[in-house]
């Protein structure tokens, strides 16, 4: 048996060298596969230590004692995979390693200590390695039962293979503490063991190339690892009250230790399958262990207080100075899906968005969709692996000062986005800093959609009075209509009648005082609707522009490209024709209005600007597309602004509108050349 141990040792600290130079060989700078060189070393030693041993007889207690080294180093590897740190000198200031390291070395020193004074007694050190053994089995339990799919493929080889020789030093120390003495033939094995696992730490070092396998520890694992502790501790009380009875029970001390083993195994299983016992472990851990750093009661009864007693121009401005307020950002956003390719600014404050950023925005969204994860660009920018296929323009986000990008989902259906900016008060997030984001973003985009259909509805209800409104209208017209159909039944048999001529014209000018009024009133409201088709868009800007030259002050029109695209010509002509329409009756005759047409990429631009009277914020943010709202008095009916967007709009488009009280408007309207339609 002495020659198969001093061959499985040797074996194996051959297998590890060559494992050693293979990782050296690699070149892989990570601190985590540096660590791996270390521990695959100090296990090269005690596996030459333990067939020294073997080969000149010294004391077994130094071969434990590098095994123990062995063992340390094995179990910081897994306490690694639990930091974030990427130098030595952060992973030594680290408490958890400082911890381990701590404990480790206390009870290295007490148990051999109390060995030295108990004429190097064993029984200590047996017991010093039960401890090390179920320590690295919790360590492994909490790595691998923590790790999301990605990962647990890669460290499972090694879960495995430090998990089997954990289970196996533990089975042979137990077995020594009962009887007071190793058991020989184990010692023997354990160099083959040692050997057979190298091939599952080889693919588990392959698979981790970045050296990044940061796992965090849930409420879920604390409380299996502490089940697995539990267990452990209580199959150390039945190895000493094994010893024990062993050593009293004299002739059937064997007898009645086997037959105790068996009784405690069978307690041991029963505890662990009780679902009450493991449920009130469950509430134990939970309530004396964990702290949420958010509670979430008060959470939520905050942001509800501030959605009721905010004072905002609009729920977008109040959304989104919310979400500010939660990771203390001095600027912010929000942004709407139009299409793919487009986006509605809703909001923003402190943040400017232009042409230039569209594709960080298209980036964006891609990304968010389908991961449904929050951008912390701090976070991308240590490690932009985390965030797969997302390329960004770090110097265009740093320009604006982006450090977080928080999707917007009602239902499954991605709305838009958050943009919150901050230079260096914006702190990283951790899991709990998103799932509240990623809970308020929720409510929030709830919130918002909950108000767009209020606006719709109350939008339904006032088209559904201007319907009851053009009733009255058109009973208006019929009245017209008999009283001119009753001039001319009558023409031929009363022609000659000068007192029915006289009638006639005084019938005829009350007619016409009534058409003018219905007809200043229906006036740009009704706009004829028509099949799309390929339509030259120079061609029909100039026909708008030579219909309204019949008012002052005349209508420039400036061709920088030529286009087409397919649209409904008709109805754009109104739309068009409103626009300008207004544009010069902002602005006195004296002065000017501009059409500028071009065309980038697959989109149209038009501008129509003035040097009129122009408009607040304040007006173009809550009444200039309102239905309903107008300022001429009854001369108008407020819908012809708002008919304008809802057309632009439905075909993809955007509008936008630039104003400075007392020198101009500018209407830019943004065409996709080839919209989608409804």
């Amino acid at each position: 048996m002495d020659s198969l141990g001093l061959f499985g040792y040797s074996l194996a600290s051959a297998a590890y060298f060559v494992f050693a130079l293979l990782i050296f060989a690699a070149r892989n700078n990570t601190t985590l596969a540096r660590w791996v060189l270390i521990s695959t070393l100090v296990t090269v030693i005690a596996n030459v230590v333990a067939a020294l041993q073997i080969k000149l007889g010294f004391s077994l207690q130094w071969a434990m004692f590098a095994d123990a080294f062995k063992i340390a180093c094995w179990s910081l590897l897994i306490v690694l995979c639990n930091t974030e740190h990427r130098s030595f000198k952060a992973i030594i200031a680290n408490y958890y390693i400082r911890q381990y390291v701590s404990i480790w070395g206390m009870l290295m020193l007490v148990c051999w200590l109390t060995s030295s004074l108990l004429n190097y007694s064993y029984e200590y050190i047996f017991l010093l390695f039960i401890v090390l053994n179920l320590w690295s089995l919790v360590l492994l339990e909490q790595l691998y039962r923590s790790a999301n799919s990605q990962v647990r493929w890669a460290i499972w080889p090694m879960v495995i293979a430090l998990a089997s020789v954990a289970i196996f030093d533990f089975i042979l120390y137990a077995q020594a503490t009962m009887v007071d003495g190793v058991d020989f033939n184990f010692w023997f094995s354990r160099g083959y063991i040692s050997l057979i696992i190298v091939p599952l730490l080889l693919i588990s070092t392959r698979r981790i190339r970045n050296g990044s396998v940061r796992i965090f520890v849930s409420r879920h694992v604390v409380f299996y690892s502490s089940m697995l502790m539990i267990a452990g501790i209580y199959l150390l009380v039945m190895a000493l009250a094994g010893y024990v009875i062993n050593y009293i029970g004299g002739e059937w001390g064997s007898v009645v230790s086997i037959g105790f083993l068996m009784l405690g195994s069978l307690v041991l299983v029963a505890l662990l399958i009780t679902e009450s016992l493991r449920r009130k472990l469950k509430v134990f851990i939970a309530k004396n262990f964990f702290a949420n750093k958010y509670e979430y009661r008060d959470e939520w009864l905050n942001l509800i207080g501030k959605i009721e007693t905010t004072n905002a121009e609009s729920y977008y401005q109040m959304a989104t100075q919310i979400m500010m307020s939660k990771v203390d950002a001095h600027g912010g956003a929000i942004l709407k899906k139009v299409t793919d390719q487009r986006f509605s600014v809703q909001y923003c404050e402190n943040i400017t968005f232009d042409d230039s950023f569209n594709d960080q925005l298209i980036q964006c969204s891609t990304f968010c969709q389908q991961q449904g994860w929050i951008i912390d660009i701090d976070e991308y920018k240590h490690t932009p692996t985390i965030y797969p296929n997302l390329s960004l323009n770090l110097p265009l986000i740093d320009a604006n000062n982006i450090r977080i990008v928080v999707p917007i989902f009602i239902g499954k259906a991605f709305y838009g986005m958050f943009f919150l900016a901050g230079k260096n008060e914006v702190k990283q997030l951790n899991w709990e800093d998103r799932d509240l984001l990623f809970a308020i973003s929720k409510q929030l985009g709830n919130f918002i959609s909950l108000h767009e259909a209020n606006d719709k509805l109350a939008e339904s209800k006032q088209f559904d009075a201007f319907n009851r409104m053009s009733a009255f209208l058109v009973h208006d017209l019929k009245n017209v209509q008999a009283q001119l159909a009753l001039i001319s039944t009558n023409a031929k048999k009363h022609r000659d009648n000068p007192e029915f001529i006289a009638d006639v014209f005084e019938t005829v000018e009350s007619a016409t005082e009534r058409l003018s009024k219905v007809l200043s009133q229906l006036r740009n409201k009704q706009m004829a609707q028509s099949e799309s088709q390929l339509v030259d868009m120079a061609k029909l800007i100039s026909s708008v522009v030579e219909q309204r030259n019949i008012s002052l002050p005349l209508v420039t029109f400036e061709k920088i490209n030529s286009c087409e695209m397919a649209i409904h010509s008709e109805t754009f002509h109104s739309v068009l024709n409103h626009l300008i329409q207004n544009a010069q009756e902002a602005t006195n005759k004296q002065g000017w209005v501009k059409v500028q047409l071009t065309q980038q990429d697959n989109h149209i631009g038009i501008k129509i600007s003035d040097n009129g009277c122009g408009m607040s914020k304040h007006f173009i943010n809550n009444r200039l597309f309102k239905p309903f709202d107008t300022t001429k008095g009854n001369a108008g009916m407020g819908i012809g602004v708002f008919e304008a967007k809802q057309f632009i709009e439905g075909i993809a488009g955007l509008i936008k509108v630039e104003s400075i009280e007392g020198k101009g408007t500018t209407f830019i309207i943004d065409l996709p050349i080839n919209p989608v339609y409804e």
